[in-house]
């Protein structure tokens, strides 16, 4: 079967691969139908080897380099392994990235996003980026029937932002602002929303996504290139500032930035992915009592994030901005993204066009 190959940086291929065997006990076998572009995915191809195991196998699954890319996916189950009943063949499902050993501290404490052998499908193990992709049973979420298959590959992504959401929490009547306008931005903006935050400040440069940003309910866009963005954040909450920030680019820029524009004893929620380091004065964090969180995947978000956007109170769709076949994926998905970065959110995968 053919299937989109990480290599190297900057070297991604669709090449012929063996199909997943059947799967063993406690594995679940399914058919692709979608499966979207992460900035995870293009992180990798443009800085990598971030995640992806290259010269050591991954202490959970064992693989490296070169590896099947692809994590947000939907797809029907075909085949079930021994032991397995959560699911059966036909289910459809959108199923969770987090491949963990359920054995160490954090796994115990179901705080499986942050296992010390964790594993990303699609990073650390072989991924959708494929007709067919073996995962473990508990990986797998059921959809129901009036979620399309296009709107079951965004529940990773939006578990994403849940989960930054959830780091803080984000309550009814906070402020709140959100650095970045990408999917989990996007992702990140809808979940504020949907928790009753009284304003969502989105901060974003590009014109596409400051519109996307518009569509999707934030209160105020503010474009930090033509104002000053902490001085109008703190303008819009009556001189205090926001009550949780939300950090969703991973630039050495925006890190201090979440900072910056947190109220006093308020709480800065870093999720983006930083290839660089970034300077922050420690002191904005001390003489104030904010609080700095890391944000990681999710941990039991998806359940939520399927019945938020069953119900319509996610919105999908609004962020798919283009749809390929597998064999394209590298000229109208990664490099489209590269060279179109500010008019695109989310490019979906189909192995099956």
């Amino acid at each position: 079967m053919k299937a989109a190959v990480w290599y190297a940086k900057g070297d991604v291929r669709v090449v012929d691969v063996p199909e997943p065997p059947a799967p063993g006990p406690g594995e679940v076998k399914i058919e692709v139908e979608w499966c979207g572009i992460c900035g995870s995915d293009l992180h990798e191809y443009l800085g990598g080897p971030i995640f992806i195991p290259v010269d050591e196998p991954h202490p959970l699954t064992g693989a490296k380099a070169p590896i099947v890319l692809g994590h947000e996916f939907s797809g029907t189950v075909v085949a079930v392994g021994e032991g397995v009943t959560k699911v059966k063949p036909g289910d459809r499902v959108a199923p969770d990235a987090c491949q963990v050993c359920w054995e160490c501290y954090w796994c115990r404490r179901m705080e499986y996003n942050i296992c010390e052998k964790l594993a990303f499908t699609g990073l650390h193990t072989t991924g959708a980026f494929a007709p067919y992709v073996n995962v473990p049973e508990y990986c797998c979420f059921k959809i129901p029937d009036n979620m399309t298959f296009e709107q079951a590959a965004l529940v990773e992504p939006l578990s994403v932002g849940m989960h930054a959401l959830r780091q803080a929490p984000v309550i009814e009547g906070d402020n709140v602002v959100v650095i970045g306008a990408g999917t989990i931005g996007l992702s990140a903006l809808q979940c504020a929303r949907a928790a009753g935050a009284s304003q969502v400040i989105v901060l974003e440069m590009a014109k596409a996504r400051k519109e996307f940003a518009e569509k999707l309910g934030a209160t105020v866009v503010i474009d930090p290139s033509q104002v000053d963005a902490v001085s109008e954040v703190f303008r819009l909450t009556d001189g205090i500032g926001a009550d949780v920030t939300l950090e969703c680019v991973g630039s050495p820029a925006t890190g201090p930035l979440a900072v910056a524009t947190t109220r006093r004893g308020g709480k800065a929620v870093s999720a983006g992915v930083f290839e660089k380091p970034s300077e922050l004065q420690f002191n904005d964090i001390v003489f104030t009592e904010k609080h700095l969180i890391g944000s990681l995947g999710y941990n039991g978000e998806f359940a939520y994030t399927i019945n938020l956007l069953a119900d319509g109170r996610l919105d999908a769709d609004t962020m798919i901005t283009g749809k390929i076949k597998l064999d394209d994926i590298v000229e109208k998905g990664f490099q489209e993204l590269i060279n179109n970065k500010d008019a695109n959110i989310k490019i979906l995968v189909s192995p099956k066009l």
